[in-house]
């Protein structure tokens, strides 16, 4: 293949990924779910084909692109849309402490180690598991923690308590 062509057809996947992963598929970093991650390994594939020429016109690889990201847009409406959607597109948040004590049947389910949780939640400014009124891992891996005191710390918080 031409090196010209090799760079337009690269050119030509990288603005038009760019576009819609820019203005179709706008998400909070957090907010990524198992769809989301397999969109990406299937788009990388697709996108890959159309940059190196194995379809026969960019456009075939644009085609199939849009398809698969019009299929995850469907998916997120309809799970919006519908909550039975949701429920099959979405797992519920797992118990992972109840009043300092750890739920190790769903820590075994989930592999989590006990240094894990304990990680998780020092994150959320929680020294000792007793302090833990309930500890729950989200559909999207990350951890919230509700305290004792009534404080709770979301699934996406970094920082120190409060801030």
């Amino acid at each position: 293949m031409d090196p010209l062509e090799v760079v337009l057809r690269g050119t030509a996947m990288y603005w038009f990924l760019f576009a819609m992963f820019r203005f179709v598929l706008r998400r909070d970093v957090g907010a990524v779910g198992i769809a989301d991650v397999l969109l990406l390994v299937i788009v990388a594939d697709a996108a890959q084909n159309g940059m190196s020429g194995d379809y026969k016109t960019v456009p075939e690889g644009m085609l199939l692109v849009g398809t698969l990201i019009g299929w995850n847009v469907l998916l997120d409406w309809a799970s919006f849309r519908f909550t039975w959607i949701r429920r099959l597109a979405e797992p519920p948040p797992l118990l992972l402490l109840r009043n300092g004590r750890f739920h190790r049947r769903n820590m075994r389910r989930e592999l989590i180690t006990t240094e894990e949780l304990m990680a998780a939640l020092r994150q959320h400014g929680v020294k000792e598991p007793s302090e833990v009124s309930e500890a729950y891992m989200e559909g999207d891996g990350s951890f919230s923690v509700l305290t004792k005191d009534k404080q709770s710390a979301g699934g996406g918080h970094k920082g120190p308590p409060g801030a």
